[in-house]
């Protein structure tokens, strides 16, 4: 197999192939009225938001929350997510790209840190899973960084052999994110990383993690194909 061949995608969903930024701001501020915070823009949110999610609050509170509060506002933001996110629909150019990846004999997969099994019904639903050698989901509690997920992540790709993961090697895998936490994880694998300016982050606060910015995923893809070749 040669290193085009070789070449995997690990993409983020939430941000990234989901343009859900209105559902996320929604739910965010339903679940900051919960202990009286003031709403925020989408621009504030990028300027602010962090991983784990905690600490994006201690940003706002000046104080990390109680467990009861954070259970209260992460029980209200995916309440509200969940009403939200039917009006949000897949990042424009998203199906092309895939399918032009996959078309090229290269595989990709999905790892988000939104719900398991919450996230394949909904990937399933754009019409999408066919392009995925495999579509993980968070399992466990919320808030968390993606790091040992993607651990699991690569493993179980490793493992699939027969099922499409042969071949998946971290050295010629990218991540495509919209998330500092995102690059911090494929570093944590060995990967490299592209990270997204439409979803979470401000392109400010994704440069300082130093791994290439893109403002569309048809870059992103272009600059994953330059990356997984050089490897």
């Amino acid at each position: 197999m040669g290193k085009s061949e070789a070449a995997h995608i690990v993409w983020d969903w939430n941000g990234t192939l989901f343009h859900d930024n209105d559902a996320i701001i929604g739910a965010t501020n339903a679940a900051f009225a919960e202990l009286g915070l003031e709403p925020i823009t989408l621009e504030q949110y990028r300027a602010m938001y962090c991983v784990p999610v905690p600490k994006f609050y201690e940003r706002l509170l000046g104080r990390l929350p109680s467990d009861a509060e954070w259970e209260v506002m992460d029980g209200t933001f995916q309440r509200h997510y969940a009403e939200h996110r039917v009006r949000c629909g897949l990042t424009e150019g998203a199906v092309e790209l895939l399918t032009g990846w996959r078309s090229a004999g290269r595989s990709q997969s999905i790892l988000s840190m939104y719900g398991h099994e919450e996230l394949v019904p909904l990937v399933r639903g754009f019409g999408i899973e066919s392009h995925f050698v495999r579509v993980d989901g968070r399992t466990g509690p919320s808030g968390g960084s993606k790091a040992e997920h993607m651990v699991r992540h690569l493993a179980a790709l490793a493992e699939a052999g027969g099922a499409g993961g042969a071949g998946v090697d971290p050295a010629r895998t990218v991540v495509i994110g919209d998330a500092a936490d995102d690059a911090v994880a494929a570093r944590h694998v060995g990967a490299r990383a592209v990270l997204y300016t439409g979803g979470s982050h401000s392109r400010g606060s994704l440069e300082a993690v130093g791994v290439p910015v893109v403002d569309s995923l048809a870059e992103a893809v272009a600059v994953a194909e330059r990356l997984a070749m050089a490897a």
